[in-house]
C-alpha cells in the first residue's frame, strides 16, 4: 500500500505539474516578480526612512541636552561669581550627568547614522537591479509574444494549431461522409442493376431487361421503316395504274360530247 500510494502520489504530483506548466504565462510570471520586487524596495526605502526619523529624533535630543548643558554650565559660573559655590558644584552635577547622556545618545546617533547609509546604498543597489530586470522583463515579454504569434501563424499555416484543426478534421469528416454516401448509392445501384435488390417503384431496370427493351424498340422501328418503304414503293405503280384508267375513258367521253351535238341537229 506504501508504494501504491507513493506511485499515486507521484503521477498526481506529474499531472499537476503538467496542468500548471500549461496554465504559466512567462509574461504574468515575470510581471508578478517585478511587483514583488518593487514591494521590496518600497520596504527598503520604508526602513531608510524611519532610520532617518530616528536618527533626527536623536538630534534633536542632543541639541535639547546640549542647550540644558551649556545653560547649566552658565549658571554655575554665575553662581561661582556670586559666592555661590554650593550652587555651582549642584549645576555643574547637573551638567557631568547631561553629558553622560549627550555622550550615550551620540552613540545611538552615530549607531543609526551608519545603518542609515547602509539601508541608503542597498535601496539604491536594489533600485538598480529593478530597473535592470525590468528592462530584461520588457525584452523577454516582447519576445515571447513574437514567438507565441510566429508560433501560431506557423500553425495555421501547417494546419497544426487548434483552431485550424477542428477545422480540418471538419472537412475530414464531411468527404468521409460524402464517399460513403457515394460508395453506397453506387453500391444500391448495381444491386438494383444485377437484380440482387427488387426495385419497389417499378422503374429500375436490370442489365437483361434493359437490352431487351432495347433490341424490341428497335424491332418496332425496323417494321415501321419496312412499311413506310413498302408505301413509297407501291406508290407510283398506283398512280400510274390510275392515270391508263383515266387516259382509256376519255376518247370514250370524247365521241359521246360529240355525238351528243350530232344529236341535236
Amino acid at each position: 500500500m506504501s508504494g501504491v500510494m507513493k506511485r499515486m502520489g507521484m503521477i498526481f504530483r506529474a499531472k499537476a505539474n503538467k496542468a500548471l506548466d500549461r496554465a504559466e504565462d512567462p509574461r504574468e510570471t515575470l510581471d508578478y516578480s517585478y511587483q514583488k520586487q518593487l514591494e521590496l524596495l518600497q520596504k527598503v526605502r520604508r526602513g531608510v526612512a524611519d532610520v532617518a526619523t530616528s536618527r533626527k529624533r536623536l538630534e534633536l535630543q542632543l541639541n535639547q541636552l546640549q542647550g540644558q548643558s551649556a545653560k547649566l554650565e552658565d549658571q554655575g559660573r554665575k553662581a561661582l561669581a556670586l559666592g555661590r559655590e554650593d550652587l555651582a558644584r549642584e549645576a555643574l552635577s547637573r551638567r557631568a550627568a547631561l553629558q553622560q547622556q549627550v555622550s550615550d545618545l551620540e552613540v545611538q546617533h552615530q549607531t543609526l547614522q551608519g545603518e542609515e547609509e547602509k539601508l541608503t546604498l542597498a535601496a539604491q543597489r536594489l533600485q538598480a537591479k529593478v530597473d535592470a530586470f525590468r528592462t530584461k522583463k520588457e525584452t523577454i515579454k516582447a519576445t515571447y509574444t513574437a514567438a507565441q504569434a510566429q508560433t501560431r501563424i506557423a500553425e495555421s499555416f501547417s494546419g497544426i494549431s487548434e483552431e485550424m484543426s477542428d477545422v480540418g478534421l471538419a472537412i475530414q469528416r464531411a468527404e468521409d461522409k460524402t464517399a460513403q454516401l457515394q460508395a453506397r448509392a453506387g453500391a444500391i445501384d448495381e444491386l438494383l442493376a444485377s437484380g440482387a435488390l427488387d426495385d419497389q417503384s417499378g422503374l429500375a431496370k436490370d442489365d437483361i431487361q434493359a437490352e431487351l427493351d432495347r433490341l424490341s424498340g428497335g424491332t418496332d422501328v425496323e417494321l415501321e421503316l419496312q412499311r413506310m418503304k413498302a408505301e413509297l414503293a407501291g406508290g407510283p405503280s398506283a398512280q400510274q395504274q390510275a392515270i391508263e384508267g383515266g387516259g382509256a375513258a376519255a376518247p370514250q367521253d370524247t365521241s359521246q360530247q360529240q355525238s351528243h351535238p350530232r344529236f341535236e341537229k
